[in-house]
Parts: structure tokens; sequence; C-alpha cells
């Protein structure tokens, strides 16, 4: 689907069904995208919301320039911003909280939730710049040219993050750290 160009495109020419598709392909990457920063599942939500709406509201604004979910997300990231200016506050949260497959042994199960803490734990002592740069790529799944949009940075600035949040990482997580990175 392009990460919703086309529905969107569709959506303007008058099919409603078209922005159904756009919310169920973006709305929760977004809120999780969101969530990052303001730490509040709820507000996350009223944000993402708000994200969306503009797209109906203000048709104009989004020129297909970037991708629609790039686009949403720099949406969403300065609307998380101007909420936290307020608010004052910027923490980490954990990036799951489940793991649920029958079909893993209690062993397993217990191995990888001390995998998560670990790499949860590595990544909270990251900066902001690196944690954020490894959310989108590596979880969002965007490109490096789509983080810097939402970063505002250059692709090599991104790269360079990258690198150094790697490092950092196999520092923090030392030898066990290898295999996962």
């Amino acid at each position: 689907m392009g990460n919703g160009e086309s529905s969107y495109r569709r959506f303007l020419e008058g099919d409603q069904a078209a922005f159904d598709e756009i919310v169920k392909e973006l709305y929760y990457p977004l809120v999780f995208f969101i969530d990052r920063y303001v730490h509040d599942i709820h507000t996350a939500e009223d944000i993402a919301i708000d994200a969306l709406t503009d797209l109906v509201v203000h048709k104009s604004r989004y020129n297909f320039k970037v991708t629609l979910k790039t686009y949403l997300f720099m949406i969403g990231r300065s609307r998380a911003l101007n909420v936290i200016k307020h608010r004052k506050v910027l923490e980490m949260t954990e990036l799951s909280d489940d793991i649920s497959d029958d079909r893993k042994t209690l062993e397993e199960t217990v191995l990888q939730t001390e995998i998560q803490r670990a790499v949860n734990c590595a990544l909270a002592q990251l900066d902001d710049d690196c944690r954020l740069a490894i959310h989108l790529v590596y979880f969002e799944g965007l490109s490096y040219k789509e983080a810097a949009t939402v970063m505002k940075k250059t692709e090599k600035q991104i790269d360079n993050t990258l690198q150094k949040a790697k490092a950092r990482l196999r520092t923090l997580l030392g030898k066990e750290g290898e295999q996962l990175l």
C-alpha cells in the first residue's frame, strides 16, 4: 500500500473507506511512537487521533514528498514535544511487557524476559537521539532518510547516531549483546 499514500489519494478523490485503511494501517504504530515521548498511552492516543484528524481537516498540507507514515510521525513528534514542553517530563517506557506464545517453554519465556529487560535497561541509558533513532529505524522500520526527516537531521547524522548507539549498546550488554546486535 506504500505506507498509505495510495489510500490517501483515494480519500482525496472522495473514497471515505480509504481513510479507514489509513487508520487501520498507521494508527497503532503512530500511538506507540508518540508514547515513546509522552509516556502516557491515553495522551499518545489523543495526539495520534489529532494527527489523523489533521489529514482530514487540512488536506492540502500533505504534499506527498515524504511517505504518509513519515508525515504522520512528524506531526505526532511535534505535538508530543509540545505536550512534553508543557509537562516538562521525559523518560523511557518498556518496549514490551507481554510475551504470549503458548509454544514457548517456561525457560524460553524467562530467558526472553531477561533479554528484553537487559535491552530495555541498556536502551534507557542511551541519550535521547540514539534511543529515538533506534526506535524509528529498527522498531518502526523507517529508512534512514525517513528517520532523518522525522528527527530533522541528515541521513549521515542518523547513520552516525545509529553506529554510536550500537557501539554503546554492545558495551552495555557485554558479550551477550554481541549476539543481539
